[in-house]
């Protein structure tokens, strides 16, 4: 199992507590990044919204890309899984910007390709908002121009979406037989989203669910990766953490985290979201408590049921966890110090 983690760029993951104790700042990602090298977290994501979704629009926000290239610089193993929706960066210049980035960092750049959901956030800023699966169309042209870009000399390329004429990008992404251009992530519930990452994407990301339902998830995907050809898949799962001693100690730092109401700074959003995307399953506002599920992935109680519930999920096809917890830092030092040798011994002693 590889360990990631969602960097905090928005302050938190609680929409019903106003200071987590995490900053949105530079500061305070940069040495949590740093940190979370040293005790064995293999990847951070770094989400992209121009406006804050969790602790309301009006509160800051990093932007993604400018931090990426940040802490590519004062990082050295951590992969930088950056977000990025089409919708707001033309494919030319990405693939531009993110070959650099990728430079920097020595080959640790991997893309999260993101089919734009909030269309308050694109209002406010000027950015165009196409129907739901208008906008995985436009994102199959955008990532046939960002690979074109970053694997062939030069690329031509007429669709409906764009157009780029004799487009060159030197110096290309760090390349290898495994990794031939840098990691591309998705995520998508829709008819429209799975076929396009089957096809396109090299690893597929989930929101949280119980492992019996990521199970036939991964199976489908896999069945369509086989019918439109290339390398395997990988894949990744959403999941909120609350490690504590005792079971019944977890369970009631549970109920503090969930309990948003309407009217809170992120209720609007919600219900902005639940409205523009096409999920398999009603999200209840419990759900909404922290983002993508995470709560449904059931890593709730002592570090020993944690360890039991993330060895099932890797039994069944999950290789990356994208973790999320409050205090972040704090939490990822229990994570790693509680739950990760009990994995991992319990995989050793099996396998012998």
């Amino acid at each position: 199992m590889r360990y990631g983690y969602w960097l905090p760029v928005f302050g938190g993951w609680l929409r019903n507590v106003p200071d987590e104790g995490m900053s949105a700042t530079w500061p305070y990602v940069q040495r949590l990044a740093r940190r979370s090298e040293e005790i064995g977290f293999d990847l951070t994501l770094i989400a992209e919204l121009f406006l804050n979704d969790i602790k309301g629009a009006a509160a800051p926000a990093l932007d993604a890309w400018s931090t990426a290239a940040a802490l590519a610089a004062v990082t050295s193993k951590l992969e930088l899984m950056v977000a990025v929706r089409p919708t707001f960066h033309h494919p030319a210049t990405l693939a531009k910007q993110a070959a650099n980035i990728d430079h920097i960092s020595n080959g640790r750049l991997s893309l999260n390709v993101v089919s734009s959901w909030w269309k308050d956030e694109a209002r406010r800023y000027g950015g165009t908002f196409d129907e739901h699966d208008d906008r995985y169309a436009r994102t199959a042209e955008w990532l046939d121009i960002v690979k074109g870009a970053w694997t062939e000399p030069s690329i031509t390329y007429t669709g409906k979406y764009y157009q780029v004429e004799e487009l060159i990008v030197q110096p290309k992404p760090a390349a290898s037989w495994s990794r031939p251009h840098p990691v591309l992530y998705a995520g998508g519930e829709s008819e429209a989203g799975k076929s396009l990452i089957a096809s396109q994407c090299d690893a597929f990301v989930m929101h949280g669910d119980p492992v019996e339902r990521v199970a036939p998830k991964i199976a489908d995907m896999r069945a369509r990766r086989e019918r439109a050809g290339g390398r395997p898949l990988q894949f990744g799962m959403a999941a909120y953490a609350i490690v504590r001693d005792t079971e019944a100690e977890a369970q009631r730092e549970l109920e503090r985290i969930t309990n948003v109401q309407p009217g809170s700074p992120g209720y609007h959003n919600y219900q902005d979201w639940i409205g523009n995307t096409q999920l398999e399953q009603q999200v209840s506002l419990q759900d909404y408590s922290v983002s993508n599920r995470g709560l449904r992935a059931g890593l709730v109680g002592t570090p020993e049921q944690v360890a039991d519930s993330i060895r099932a999920f890797e039994s069944s096809g999950v290789g990356l966890l994208l973790l999320q917890c409050s205090p972040q830092l704090e939490e990822m030092e229990r994570f790693a110090e509680q739950v990760m040798p009990l994995v991992g011994s319990r995989v050793v002693a099996t396998a012998a």
